[in-house]
């Protein structure tokens, strides 16, 4: 399959500063680049950029002082698209974006936790990049009565916005474990650890807005390339 249905661009650029900021690469108070230098940083245009500053802006992630410039302003509630996913490159941050592998109607695993009455999931796989480098291997399982049995051929690049946006579910809340098992069988050859070497795998039970467990996944991280980070304040 093809690449997941892009974000805009702007979007995308918001997205990549705000997990340079939460990794700490951009500091509270620091005052970013001027806007001209900043787009022709990023390859994009001035409108594009203070389109994705605005965004930023909105989610409370930057402040503008007039006739000075744009600040980093940290908080640790940001409203990020991104915000469930915790694999950041190595030295931190990283744009997140997928490549759909197989998307499919199937039966639930015998061996995931209870997530749902139906028997049946939409199981989505999926290759993560981070600043276009593969890193994770994703497998998603979401419970069928959530999707009104459909089986979907695209997509988007975060699959938590096509669930609010697709099938008005939101993913409110999840548990994480670590663990180590073997690269499955159905990898790409992008992903540069073969089957069956063991490597970290974090297994995920999400629920919806009601409280319910509606999504199992699992996710094989290349630690030569990424890892898997979680900040406590």
């Amino acid at each position: 399959m093809s690449e997941a249905t892009s974000l805009p661009i702007y979007i995308q650029i918001s997205e990549m500063l705000m997990r340079e900021i939460i990794a700490g690469r951009l500091l509270d108070g620091e005052r970013l680049l001027p806007e001209r230098n900043l787009a022709k940083s990023l390859n994009i245009s001035v409108g594009t950029l203070r389109k994705a500053l605005k965004d930023l802006e909105q989610k409370g992630a930057l402040f503008r002082k007039h006739g000075s410039g744009n600040y980093v302003k940290f908080n640790t509630k940001f409203d990020s698209i991104y915000s469930f996913f915790r694999v950041e490159l190595i030295d931190g941050g990283g744009l997140p974006s997928a490549k759909n592998l197989d998307i499919n109607l199937v039966q639930k695993p015998k061996t995931a936790p209870f997530f749902g009455e139906s028997n049946k999931c939409l199981r989505i796989r999926r290759l993560r990049f981070l600043d276009d480098q593969p890193c994770v291997l994703e497998e998603i399982h979401l419970d069928s009565m959530k999707t009104n049995g459909h089986k979907f051929d695209q997509i988007s690049q975060s699959v938590y916005l096509f669930y609010k946006d697709t099938l008005n579910l939101r993913i409110m809340s999840a548990k994480d474990s670590a663990t180590l098992l073997p690269v499955p069988s159905w990898a790409p050859e992008e992903f540069k650890l073969a089957h069956d070497n063991e490597t970290v795998c974090i297994e995920r039970l999400a629920n919806d807005q009601f409280g319910a467990p509606v999504e199992f996944s699992r996710s094989w991280i290349d630690t030569k390339v990424a890892r898997y980070t979680a900040r406590i304040s």
